[in-house]
């Protein structure tokens, strides 16, 4: 793993991740009918995420990068399901809603984070994290407003399903530091690719979709895995809340990306969208000031 300790070095790195992450919903949006072919997409995208990972991992610590999975414990194992949930609900989501939605639920994930730490790890929540967590509420009931029809509501739900499932890895990480990062994640990836085929068997469906569509899910899932890579290069020598401010680069690049004419998807947010919007930015704004002045450090690695 490359160590950085200048923090001007370290800013563009985990900017590059964050605009990484951001063409993600585009190369959704690009897709055949993704809606059609979920399981073919989850399947495709967890396997490029498990292969590309411990490729990674042997490039970087040799050949002896298997004993990682030794050391998972039961958090590994708890945080790789909660991601590969949130796999499985992103795709759910972006199909059955906008961009825009989709991508403003996983914004929410630091609260949600924080309410499962108090809950499960006794963490405790200041006033002003409260504060914070009201803000981000109001932001998604406004949302959840103006998603009436039953597809984007669905969608919405799943959104939230998503945000909450990396809730629950970022948790895991908290509960044994000593847990393999990118092992947990390449766990998350076998788990969706484990859990796709199943369904694809047991509902008798093709595993491949067309040559066209399997090269998109493999696409996004090397898009999520250089993101990663990238962020956790980046996050050891970044103050939380300048790295919270640095990673909203995904929600809106992913936001600005399916709006821009140029690439032909013309998404424009609702009226609620936006204004739910601009609350939950006010939130993590806010947030990332408190984290600031608690002179508080994260990092995915």
């Amino acid at each position: 793993m490359i160590e950085l300790k200048n923090e001007k070095t370290a800013i563009p790195i985990v900017l590059f991740a964050g605009i990484l992450w951001s063409f993600g919903p585009l190369v959704v949006r690009y897709m055949d009918n993704p809606n059609l072919v979920p399981w073919q997409y989850i399947f495709g995208r967890g396997l490029t995420i498990f292969i590309i990972l411990n490729l990674y991992l042997y490039f970087d610590e040799g050949i002896n990068f298997y004993k990682n999975y030794k050391k998972i414990g039961r958090s590994g194992i708890i945080g790789g399901f909660g991601l590969g949930i949130a796999m499985i609900s992103f795709i759910y989501s972006i199909t059955n809603t906008t961009a825009a939605i989709t991508l403003l639920c996983l914004a929410a994930m630091p609260f949600f984070t924080a309410i499962l730490a108090y809950l499960f790890l006794k963490e405790k929540i200041s006033v002003n994290v409260w504060v914070s967590i009201f803000l981000a509420t109001v932001g998604i009931i406004i949302m959840a407003l103006g998603n009436t029809e039953k597809n984007s509501l669905i969608g919405f739900l799943f959104g939230l399903t998503s945000s909450i499932g990396f809730s629950v890895f970022s948790v895991s990480l908290r509960w044994r530091k000593e847990t393999p990062k990118f092992t947990t994640v390449a766990i998350a990836g076998l788990f969706c690719f484990i859990f796709a085929t199943l369904v694809i068997l047991i509902t008798k469906q093709t595993f491949f979709s067309t040559s066209y569509n399997s090269s998109m899910f493999s696409l996004h899932g090397i898009i999520v895995c250089l993101g990663l890579i990238f962020y956790s290069i980046g996050s050891k020598v970044i103050p939380a809340a300048e790295l919270t401010l640095l990673s909203l680069t995904e929600i809106i690049g992913g936001i600005f990306w399916v709006w821009l004419p140029l690439f032909g998807i013309n998404e424009i947010p609702s009226t609620n969208t936006i204004v739910g919007g601009f609350f939950l930015f006010l939130s993590i704004i806010y947030y990332s000031l408190i984290m600031r002045w608690n002179k508080r450090h994260i990092a995915l690695n």
